[in-house]
């Protein structure tokens, strides 16, 4: 993990949740969710993963635990957690009560079979061993378990400055991907095609922010994190990167 990255999401979640605990619980799911997926693209991913239906549900690189706890209030189950950042597992914790363990996707610290399904939220470009992550996420789900994902994909050569630590695939590197791990993808859909947030849930997240930039702005760890975004935003604003949902199944 680089150092770009654990500014992004281990410091900036420390602060996060240190801000969430002074504005209240009303501004937690929202805040916790940053960058990890809107209301529409957690209900998506929900039906599609058949969570309401689910015994045991994974959140491999849950950060904060925002997704999870969406989950936990809308599906009536209560996700575990794997977060590598010591700082967010631990939040995910007292914010939301969740079980969290620290731990990265490729080294999953359960029995094979353990979960019926499982949801990977903006993980897979964070790694460059999207092969092990993959298997590992295959091997903790039950046979024809169900898997949601959040990936960005590379539509073409990246134009610089890219995002320090990410590691984009094209569409055609995914499905080769997948299918290696012996994974069926069955439904994907652009995250841009989706219902954007409500406007209480973009307010409490922007509350948050304006925060945060206040508290932190002259911090370099704040300017690197906020210089990450920027440089994500850029890409997908141009047209470099797309942000899709997939459902898939163990194989």
């Amino acid at each position: 993990m680089t150092e770009a990255l654990e500014d992004e999401f281990d410091v900036v979640a420390a602060w996060t949740e240190q801000i969430v605990g002074e504005l209240g619980p009303d501004y937690a799911i929202a805040a916790a969710c940053r960058g990890s997926g809107s209301p529409a693209a957690l209900a998506w991913l929900a039906e599609a993963v058949e969570a309401r239906r689910a015994r045991r549900m994974l959140d491999a690189g849950s950060g904060l635990g925002g997704p999870a706890a969406w989950l936990a209030h809308h599906a009536g189950l209560r996700p575990v957690c794997a977060e590598p950042m010591r700082a967010a597992a631990r939040a995910s914790r007292r914010l939301f009560g969740l079980p969290a363990v620290a731990a990265t996707g490729e080294a999953l610290p359960f029995p094979a079979g353990t979960f019926d399904a499982a949801w990977c939220l903006g993980v897979l470009d964070t790694t460059p061993d999207k092969a092990g992550l993959l298997a590992e996420l295959h091997r903790v789900l039950v046979p024809r378990g169900r898997l949601g994902l959040l990936a960005f994909l590379a539509l073409g050569p990246l134009p610089p400055p890219l995002p320090e630590g990410n590691d984009f695939c094209t569409p055609s590197q995914l499905d080769r991907l997948l299918r290696a791990a012996r994974f069926q993808s069955l439904r994907t859909v652009p995250a841009e095609s989706l219902p954007q947030a409500p406007a209480s849930w973009r307010n409490s997240v922007e509350r948050v922010e304006d925060l945060l930039a206040r508290r932190h702005a002259e911090d370099p760890r704040w300017q690197t994190a906020q210089e990450q975004t920027a440089r994500m935003a850029r890409l997908i604003s141009g047209g470099h990167l797309r942000p899709v949902l997939m459902h898939v199944a163990a194989v």
